[in-house]
């Protein structure tokens, strides 16, 4: 653990787990009571459907999660911080336009972000995987390599499929999606890459 870490609480495993995973459940549960939550408040109904009533509470909870995590940890993970800003600078397009386009694509743009950031830093020798994880994981130089060139390429991948799903689907079968589909879908992949966290592990 380096010198200036060690000051700092840890975030356990639950409480980052509710952090990250909050901010969807709050999205999928206005958009499926978009119309009551309308009824119980009036004011919403300026934001238009239950949508647009979905967003603005992703908007508030996801910042409600970064200031918790700021608040437990003193410090914001790069990732959560990235994702954090674009959902808000995308949510404020979805509200302002009145079209749910831009909030639909945040997930594109968050993960062809990522996929880029850790795909271009192996072509210039990075793997920058290391940098995010390294207080969590400890690997061979050869095992960043390879666990960044795999995570640069799922974030792709995930990038195109969910273009796929919302060009393709009605507007709540996307939030379905990307509640229920997106998060199993990248919690296996992280499963599947034990073994090469264990092959790949230094040895003492």
């Amino acid at each position: 653990m380096t010198p200036h870490t060690e000051d700092r609480p840890a975030e356990t495993g639950i409480a980052k787990l509710v952090l990250e995973l909050g901010p969807l459940a709050v999205f999928f549960f206005a958009n499926a009571r978009g119309e009551q939550l309308q009824t119980w408040f009036p004011a919403l109904k300026a934001l238009g459907g239950p949508i647009f009533v979905a967003t603005a509470a992703f908007m508030v909870a996801i910042s409600a999660s970064l200031v918790a995590s700021l608040w437990r940890t003193r410090r914001l993970p790069v990732m959560p911080l990235v994702s954090g800003v674009v959902v808000l600078v995308f949510g404020a397009l979805t509200l302002w336009l009145k079209d749910d386009t831009f909030i639909k694509m945040k997930p594109t743009i968050v993960n062809t972000l990522f996929g880029g950031i850790l795909l271009g830093g192996l072509w210039f020798g990075k793997s920058l995987l290391g940098y995010v994880f390294g207080e969590a994981f400890r690997l061979t130089p050869e095992g960043w390599r390879i666990l960044t060139w795999r995570w640069g390429l799922f974030f792709v991948f995930l990038a195109i499929l969910n273009e796929a799903v919302w060009r393709s689907v009605s507007t709540d079968a996307w939030v379905d999606f990307k509640v229920f589909g997106i998060m199993p879908i990248t919690m296996v992949f992280a499963i599947a890459q034990t073994p090469l966290l264990r092959k790949h592990a230094p040895m003492e």
